[in-house]
């Protein structure tokens, strides 16, 4: 499984632009982002972690007068987002060495986070509380239990993985975030498990 869980980053960037149309514009999402933006101030600043191309997710909070800033592995998936929304900020680079020396109202790792191999999720949450102003809130989506999964991306292995829900509330309680709402295959997102929580 290590060699498809090495191979993401490249999968995505020579895909970009067939991910780019094979992503649907429809917001299944719209109730989680609603839930997480409530704990955004108006004006206020998030990070979205594994941007992608920036739709719907980010076009979603750009339009809701949130500012963005969105980190994507891949080069080709930025530069859609840079000539879509310029005023935003787009970059480059690995969430696993994220290390921006500034904090944030929000941040969001929907459908990313879960790419990571168990060791590398684990060091996220202290990433995660580094870049989190008080009070800012952190969403991500993951699997049901501990686990790894390859599922595919035309025709290709695509790796998922997952740690268990005391796990993932343990790493969320000792980098100080609380968990305010949790739900396993939500029926009305896609069958999505999704984390909120807040610092």
């Amino acid at each position: 499984m290590s060699g498809a869980a090495d191979s993401i980053i490249d999968l995505y960037e020579r895909h970009a632009h067939h991910f780019d149309r094979d992503r649907g514009r429809f917001l299944q999402e719209k109730a989680w982002l609603d839930r997480f933006l409530a704990h955004v101030q108006p004006g206020g600043k998030i990070l979205d972690i594994g941007c992608g191309m920036g739709e719907p997710i980010a076009r979603y909070s750009i339009d809701a007068g949130i500012r963005v800033v969105g980190i994507d592995s891949s080069p080709s998936m930025i530069g859609l987002c840079r000539a879509r929304f310029p005023a935003a900020e787009w970059l480059v680079g690995d969430m696993r060495e994220l290390e921006l020396d500034r904090r944030f109202d929000g941040l969001l790792a929907w459908d990313s986070f879960f790419h990571l191999k168990p060791d590398d999720q684990r060091r996220m949450f202290p990433r995660f509380a580094r870049h989190a102003n008080p009070g800012a809130a952190l969403m991500f989506t993951s699997g049901t239990s501990e686990g790894e999964r390859i599922g595919s991306y035309r025709g290709e292995p695509l790796y998922h993985a997952s740690l268990d829900t005391a796990e993932y509330e343990q790493l969320l309680s000792r980098n100080g975030f609380t968990v305010e709402n949790h739900v396993q295959n939500d029926p009305d997102c896609g069958e999505h498990t999704v984390w909120l929580a807040t610092r």
